[in-house]
């Protein structure tokens, strides 16, 4: 059990959320001759490989059970190449309608839905926190990063949307954090996701809040570990914004969702709850002990199945390869799909693009040449254009601005970093990319 509370605690460390976030960009290499290789991308020769070689064959199985990976055009359907099952023991063959846990994932969807309720005028961008939440309004700071909880001050200036949307706000994060301010987050149930039934010590102890709105009053009393608008800090901002979406719009943050977004947008197999129904198609999860793959939820008893205490705004959602290419095609066609506009414009455009406040610190958590946008990280120089973030069980999800590219890899398991397979993933579709090319000068 030791081992199993380690890796689980791994699978959420800073270091491995945060180093993964733009593992699958492509950069600003590409070139517009790209668009017209599109009819070619089924060869995709050693993304295929790649897949084949981590999930092996009947006869030989591979390091994972199965794996999903995607190329998208602008104005095109992807091509996806599927290897595998959904799990070891389940026969399953996994596909674009299989359902993953995407976990961080999930936080460009609540901030872009964010964004779209700036573009309507219900928010605005630099409007204060407390102006919809009012226990927001007299916050406290710990002196020193992660230490006493007594040794506190005010804080110097307002916590508004933009920090929450950039992780600037000074929220902590039970995942990140360290120490009593960590040991409150939990014992508060201020939860950063789910993750599995099993008992594990010091990790799932506490019971998360049992409503959006109690996880807000509870984290109004919880101290800042900085100064909003100084640092970038990876925090519970996501999950806190779900809440300021259900005061704003008057409707629970997970219908909201799915009225203004997932059906519009034809994405019907995205759930904070994954129906009865569709257990058949919910792979299995696992967190990696050394070399070795074990379940931690499984579709026949997921804890995804049942109603969560609240939808986690930061990393409640599951969902399929192909629902979130829709929801990167919406962004790369700005806010357009399938001839309706589901989103402004300006939603899409002011949510990918860098929203970080002046002079703010960097973590070294945060690649190196990075922005951050609406709860994903924004390219900078050579990457300019790239949105998107990663989840950890190993899904990642970018899309290119500029060029209306947008690529994706759906594995799970815990820590993502485990194997080194998304970086190789990385390699082997800007090869593929630029193979394609080749074929067009």
């Amino acid at each position: 059990m030791t081992a199993i509370r380690e890796r689980l605690q791994a699978a959420l460390d800073r270091r491995m959320l945060l180093r993964m976030a733009g593992a699958a960009g492509i950069g600003a290499a590409l070139l517009p001759g790209l668009v017209r290789a599109a009819t070619q991308l089924e060869s995709l020769p050693r993304v295929r490989a790649l897949l084949e070689r981590w999930t092996g064959t009947a006869e030989k199985p591979g390091v994972f059970p199965g794996l999903v990976a995607s190329l998208g055009m602008l104005g095109r359907e992807a091509e996806f190449v599927a290897r595998g099952a959904q799990g070891f023991t389940d026969g399953t063959p996994i596909s674009a309608q299989s359902l993953f846990r995407i976990y961080s994932m999930t936080k460009p969807i609540t901030g872009i839905m964010a964004m779209q309720l700036i573009a309507e005028g219900r928010l605005s961008l630099d409007q204060p926190l407390a102006d919809v939440l009012p226990r927001f309004a007299a916050m406290q700071v710990q002196d020193r990063y992660d230490g006493s909880l007594s040794a506190l001050h005010a804080a110097p200036r307002a916590i508004t949307m933009r920090h929450l949307l950039t992780h600037t706000s000074g929220l902590g994060y039970s995942i990140i954090q360290t120490g009593p301010i960590r040991d409150l987050l939990q014992a508060k149930g201020l939860a950063a996701g789910q993750v599995t039934r099993l008992q594990v010590p010091g990790f799932t102890d506490a019971a998360p809040a049992p409503s959006l709105a109690l996880f807000a009053d509870r984290l109004a009393d919880v101290p800042l570990v900085y100064d909003p608008a100084t640092h970038w800090s990876y925090s519970l901002g996501l999950d806190l914004m779900g809440r300021v979406i259900e005061v704003v719009t008057g409707r629970p943050f997970d219908i909201y969702l799915r009225e203004a977004l997932f059906e519009p947008a034809g994405m019907t197999s995205t759930f904070f709850q994954v129906p009865a129904a569709d257990r058949a198609r919910l792979t299995t999860n696992y967190a990696a002990l050394g070399e070795v793959l074990v379940p931690i939820d499984e579709p026949g008893n997921s804890l995804f199945l049942d109603k969560p205490a609240f939808p986690f705004g930061g990393s409640g959602l599951v969902s399929s390869p192909r629902d979130y290419d829709r929801f990167l095609r919406l962004l790369a066609q700005r806010g357009v799909l399938d001839g309706k506009r589901v989103l402004a414009e300006s939603a899409v455009m002011t949510g990918t693009g860098d929203l970080l406040p002046p002079l703010v610190r960097l973590s070294a958590m945060l690649p190196p040449g990075s922005g951050f946008g609406a709860g994903g990280r924004v390219g900078k120089g050579a990457e300019a254009g790239i949105f998107g973030w990663s989840g950890a069980a190993a899904t990642v999800g970018m899309v290119d601005m500029i060029r209306g590219l947008r690529s994706q890899l759906f594995a799970q398991f815990m820590p993502p970093n485990a194997f080194g397979l998304i970086p190789q993933f990385q390699t082997a579709l800007k090869a593929d990319i630029m193979a394609l090319l080749e074929t067009q000068s």
